[in-house]
């Protein structure tokens, strides 16, 4: 079979390989974690907590951290708060003039960007983790799960703990991401959302199958559906617009003679040129009319906070996607440099045929982006609130649903494709036929 082949060819590479054995390596040491509770907790006393998360706002957050939420782990709070560090770092990058100078510094500008962001990360996460360990009894720990009581060295030595799992968890991302396969941040939270995967479906089995609630039937379309939201995800990720560009020749007097050109190229532009980003942004604004919400006891407030926390109603649901195809305008815009664009191609002597380079040049580009912005942010907004859709008319477990669409699916999809992708290109290097490409295996050169 070419599957096999192709594998067997992964493993010829001995870079590859060797890569390979320690991402595989590293995930392992990240899952052990997720499954060490904190000291001071009696893990036989948290499967009541954990029940609370199998699905909603909670089991969104607890598949980020591969259960490690619900665990009460030393690795609760994740990879996340250095992911919300990230994004803040890269919007202050608009109006900070420092951070603007750092960017433009190159590789050493780059170094002093990623040092600012892992302090930001400790800030964070020197927030997050007393909130997480003062609120474990609200979100359902029993009181006695707390062997010695919650002490003030409880609470100091548990929130050094969390803070050094975070950092610890962002060291292995980097690694993987230096000597291993992949982005490693993306590809520890895509473990984590593969972890909680088997436990969601074989509850969704149980209460179609072994609870008579529809069936093998059921199970079967089930799949389906969900094969074919992935297809929709894949074709996101990898949809493009091709804009012709081809290059004249430069005479000795610098001009460029427009009758010669060179090979005809591409510049490609992605309908989704965002990723998952306008997803998490939208979702940290929704959390903030329930959390106002609860401040006070009016009746109306009461019902806005009921609106918005349950993650799978009517108007939870339509301010989301109207957050997301906001978002996804407002990304776009400041991560596709359309000037820079057209000012590098016509450095380069490149131009777009029957438009002029320059602000004509820029003008198109970014008048293209935006035109395809818009189906491209209307479909990440679908596929972002079809968790809702196939609970309301396939009667799915909300734990299993949170795999139909939204963040888990899209960075499930992103990271295979961006992985497998780093692995084709070192199968091509070394003359074997890719992951992504048919064609006849060719000998290896050494």
């Amino acid at each position: 079979m070419k599957f096999i082949e192709n594998i067997k060819n992964v493993w010829k590479i001995e870079e590859l390989r060797n890569r390979i054995i320690l991402t595989l390596g590293l995930l392992l040491v990240y899952r052990f974690g997720a499954q060490v509770t904190l000291p001071g907790i009696d893990a036989s006393k948290l499967g009541g907590f954990a029940q609370n998360f199998d699905g909603g706002l909670g089991g969104l957050l607890n598949a980020f951290t591969g259960g490690a939420f619900a665990n009460a782990s030393v690795f609760a709070l994740g990879i996340m708060p250095y992911i919300s560090a990230s994004i803040v770092v890269q919007l202050m990058q608009i109006a900070v003039p420092y951070l603007q100078k750092l960017q433009k510094e190159g590789e050493s500008g780059r170094k002093k960007i990623n040092q600012i962001t892992r302090w930001l990360t400790i800030g964070i996460c020197l927030i997050q983790a007393p909130s997480y360990l003062l609120g474990l009894e609200a979100l359902g720990v029993p009181p006695d799960a707390f062997i010695l009581g919650k002490p003030v060295w409880f609470m100091v030595t548990s929130t050094l703990i969390l803070v050094t799992g975070t950092i610890f968890a962002m060291w292995l991302g980097e690694k993987i991401t230096d000597k291993g396969i992949g982005n490693g941040i993306s590809i520890l939270i895509m473990v984590g959302i593969i972890a909680t995967l088997p436990q969601s479906f074989v509850q969704e089995f149980v209460s179609r199958v072994v609870e008579s609630n529809g069936g093998m039937i059921m199970i079967l379309i089930e799949l389906v559906v969900w094969f074919v939201i992935i297809l929709a995800c894949v074709m996101l990720v990898l949809a493009v617009r091709k804009i012709p560009v081809q290059y004249a020749r430069r005479t000795a007097s610098g001009e460029y003679e427009r009758n010669i050109f060179g090979a005809r190229q591409f510049i490609p532009l992605k309908l989704n040129a965002s990723g998952v980003m306008p997803i998490i942004f939208a979702q940290a604004i929704m959390f903030v009319p329930s959390a106002v919400a609860s401040m006070s006891d009016s009746e109306w407030a009461t019902s806005v906070q009921a609106t918005y926390s349950d993650i799978f109603g009517l108007w939870y649901n339509v301010t989301f996607a109207i957050l997301i195809i906001v978002f996804t305008y407002f990304y776009t815009a400041i991560t596709v440099p359309t000037n820079k664009m057209a000012d590098d191609l016509k450095r380069s002597g490149g131009f777009i045929p029957g438009i002029k380079p320059g602000t004509d040049t820029a003008e198109l580009l970014d008048r293209i982006m935006s035109q395809i912005t818009l189906p491209g942010s209307i479909f990440l907004a679908f596929l972002a609130i079809f968790p809702a859709i196939v609970v309301k008319f396939m009667g799915l477990q909300q734990g299993w649903a949170l795999f139909y669409g939204g963040t888990s699916l899209l960075i499930m999809v992103g990271v295979a494709i961006d992985t497998m992708q780093q692995i084709n290109s070192y199968l091509l290097n070394r003359h074997y036929d890719g992951l992504m490409k048919s064609g006849k295996n060719r000998k290896a050169v050494a």
